[in-house]
Order: structure tokens, then C-alpha cells, then sequence
């Protein structure tokens, strides 16, 4: 148990001292904003989507490490997928994050949020990002809140 502790702790302070994909892309085909009024983590999403796949995506925005963390995680992720296969993914991390388990063993690094499900106020931070996604892909012009 330890050792997955030590993971997620490394892991997460990565993703937030060095972010992937941070910023905002130039040319976007589909774009979100989320907030959590919780804790006040404000995140913009951007992606470029073509033949429905997600050719680009990036993220800007303030938040704690865990927020941070996730958005820099699924956007890695995302990058390349389908648009299904990215709703896919946010069906599985969703599960993972709320319960602590998943329907399959190969979650690669959305495991280190296997443990979030325990601390219920930073399940919000962590699934910011991904329910910004979801408006995007289904083309919402609401702003994604955790509540």
C-alpha cells in the first residue's frame, strides 16, 4: 500500500509542477470552462477535434494539485482517442475516483486516483477536467461544475 501511496504522491506533484498540455491551443474545434465552487479551481479546456477524433487538447486554469494533476493526466490520455473512447474514459475514471474500483485492471495512470474515493471533497478536483470534457464533446455551452 505504501508503494501505490508513493506513486500517487510522485505522480500528482509531477502533474502539477510540470503540467502536459498546459495552455490553450490556438485553433480550437470545441472549448469549455469548469469550476468547482467548492474550493474555487477554475479550468478552460480546448481541443481540436477532426473525424471525430481528438487530435489536440490542452488545458489552462487555477486550481489545487489534484485538479491540476488530473487535467495534465487526461489530457495525455485523451490525445489521440476517439471521441467515444474519450467518453469511455470518463465513464471508467468517474467509477474509479468514485468508488475505487473499475470495471477493467488496465487503468495505466488514471490508477494512482484509485484512492480519491476516500476523501469525497477531492473527488470534486480531481473530476473538474473530466466533466469540462464531457460539455465539450457533447457540445455544452454550460460551464462544468463539480456540485
Amino acid at each position: 500500500m505504501d508503494d501505490l501511496r508513493e506513486l500517487y504522491q510522485e505522480t500528482i506533484l509531477d502533474h502539477n509542477q510540470s503540467p502536459q498540455n498546459f495552455g490553450r491551443l490556438e485553433f480550437s474545434t470545441h472549448s469549455g470552462d469548469g469550476y468547482n465552487p467548492l474550493c474555487g479551481d477554475k479550468l478552460f479546456l480546448t481541443l481540436e477535434v477532426h473525424d471525430s477524433k481528438v487530435k489536440d487538447i490542452r488545458f489552462d486554469g487555477s486550481g489545487c494539485a489534484i485538479s491540476k494533476a488530473s487535467a495534465s493526466i487526461m489530457t495525455t490520455l485523451v490525445k489521440g482517442k476517439t471521441v467515444s473512447e474519450a467518453e469511455a474514459l470518463f465513464d471508467l475514471f468517474h467509477e474509479l475516483v468514485t468508488t475505487g474500483k473499475s470495471k477493467t485492471t488496465n487503468l495505466g495512470k488514471l490508477s494512482v486516483m484509485a484512492g480519491v474515493y476516500k476523501y469525497p471533497v477531492r473527488v470534486k478536483c480531481a473530476t473538474l477536467a473530466w466533466h469540462t470534457l464531457k460539455n465539450c464533446l457533447s457540445h455544452s455551452n454550460e460551464v462544468a461544475k463539480t456540485e
